[in-house]
């Protein structure tokens, strides 16, 4: 699971980035050239509604449902708890918290400090998320810092979407596609459900935890980054494994994963309430 990383990580190498001299002009297109056909761009995906935790990443989410006056969400990973990660079925369920998270815009810069009331969802168990109620709602963070949540897509991404993953904590985005879905990851004790695993671009490192995963199409989270196979271990600690609907093990060295979140958006209600009860909720109840 990525977490904070030792400092030998904390230099990370920017590529050079080469530029045209002040004073090149670019030579004029002939009169009788076309002009060039433009593909649809993607939506746009920068750092704003990403926050940093002090050992994590996360993000400040929202779903269909919420409201402007709602209290705001901050998606992270359960194992990112300031507690430390709860064992094999336990389940976190409204906990006191005074967390902070820092607030960042599009261009990666911190801008405001937020603070948590409580703990409204954590676990490990089948998935790895927490979800952090605010004391603050989508309105103020809005007026106040001029960023906006991101939402919550309440579809199931296919094979091949086009992501990225933003990490707060290291400020670094990464892109990738999604390569296919584990039926079961596991790690060391924890075993995760319907897992998103990576193509091996999106190397993610520790830090990276709890970042949201975006869909490059439509700007809206689809899942949560929560591990890596880091050296070819096979169900250990920062190495976990593939296991499939026939019990056979496959362990991919060097590939990341996400924990899919379309599941969250049918547990939550009316004020942004975790309500566990709700049709066609299926996380993992205490």
């Amino acid at each position: 699971m990525k977490k904070s990383l030792a400092g030998a990580l904390l230099a990370l190498a920017l590529p050079g980035l080469g530029a045209a001299p002040a004073s090149a002009a670019p030579a004029p297109a002939p009169a009788s050239a076309p002009a060039p056909v433009r593909a649809p761009e993607a939506a746009a995906v920068g750092f704003a509604g990403t926050v940093a935790l002090n050992n994590c990443s996360g993000s400040v989410v929202r779903l269909p449902q919420s409201r402007p006056d709602d209290r705001a969400l901050v998606l992270s990973n359960g194992h990112c708890l300031e507690s430390g990660m709860p064992a094999a079925g336990v389940v976190v369920v409204d906990r006191p918290s005074t967390r902070g998270f820092d607030l960042l815009n599009s261009a990666g810069t911190r801008v405001a400090t937020l603070r948590a009331s409580r703990i409204a969802y954590a676990t490990m168990t089948d998935t790895d998320v927490a979800l952090y109620e605010l004391t603050s709602t989508y309105r103020q963070i809005e007026k106040r810092h001029r960023v906006k949540a991101l939402e919550l897509d309440t579809s199931r991404p296919a094979r091949g979407t086009s992501i990225k993953v933003v990490s707060g904590y290291w400020k670094r985005i990464y892109g990738c596609s999604t390569d296919g879905f584990a039926h079961r990851l596991k790690e060391g004790g924890w075993t995760w459900k319907d897992s998103i695993r990576y193509t091996a671009a999106c190397d993610t490192i520790g830090g990276t935890s709890g970042a949201p995963v975006v869909d490059t199409a439509t700007g809206k989270v689809v899942a949560v980054n929560n591990t890596r196979n880091e050296s070819g271990g096979r169900c250990t600690l920062n190495n976990p494994c593939e296991v499939d609907e026939n019990g056979t093990v496959a362990v991919r060295r060097g590939i990341g994963y996400a924990q899919q979140t379309y599941t969250i958006a049918p547990c939550v209600g009316t004020g942004n309430e975790v309500d566990l009860d709700r049709p066609g909720c299926t996380l993992p109840k205490p």
